[in-house]
């Protein structure tokens, strides 16, 4: 798997369309996907969960700055057909190795036909199905470095442990600019292949 590649921080710059939308959320918390855990290392804050699917809206990053946030934020905050507002949701995700892409996931209450038409076209929609996935979890600013290094610790572990990684691993950032470096909630999320034990106790629940 290739080195992660130059990642761009959420600049606050970006994130006023999210502290508008949250001035005026109120108690009201944001959506998160829904997940499973199957299996936790607290010492390591490394978790294999089991995701549902989800849609994500998605867009290609340009490599000079930072306009994906401000692209997928002008589609929630009514930059649509219908001039209809979408909520928040956690984590903005992005892309580490591959081609530069960032999504959001889109709350759970939209099927895919009822999203309305972006006015942009460098919007997209993405069907995510249910997959397995490793996950570690890190505090303060995910610059390239704590994300690369954070990546590489997840890696490492999962290969001792004999679990096969499947796919790409993304960054997934969950809290606003304003919140103090140590508070902040970060995760590198990679899916895996399942492990047998678990493919034939869902087997079961299902006969």
């Amino acid at each position: 798997m290739q080195r992660t590649r130059k990642l761009t921080i959420i600049g606050a710059q970006l994130w006023v369309f999210l502290s508008t939308l949250v001035a005026g959320m109120s108690a009201n918390a944001i959506e998160e996907p829904a997940f499973e855990v199957r299996q936790r290392w607290d010492e390591e804050q490394i978790e294999i969960r089991e995701y549902a699917p989800r849609i994500m809206a998605v867009t290609e990053m340009a490599e000079r700055e930072n306009d994906g946030f401000s692209v997928l934020a002008g589609y929630i905050f009514g930059g649509n057909a219908r001039e209809q507002e979408i909520a928040m949701t956690a984590p903005v995700q992005q892309t580490m190795s591959g081609p530069a892409e960032m999504a959001f996931m889109m709350p759970a209450e939209y099927a895919f036909d009822e999203l309305p038409e972006p006015n942009d076209a460098r919007v997209a929609f993405r069907q995510a199905p249910a997959y397995t996935a490793a996950v570690i979890r890190f505090s303060g600013w995910a610059n390239t470095e704590k994300a690369d290094a954070n990546w590489q610790k997840l890696r490492s572990f999962l290969i001792r442990e004999g679990i096969e990684i499947v796919g790409e691993p993304t960054l997934n950032q969950y809290n606003p600019p304003w919140t103090l470096g140590f508070l902040r909630r970060n995760e590198i999320i990679v899916p895996v292949k399942r492990d047998r034990s678990e493919e034939e106790s869902s087997a079961a629940e299902l006969s």
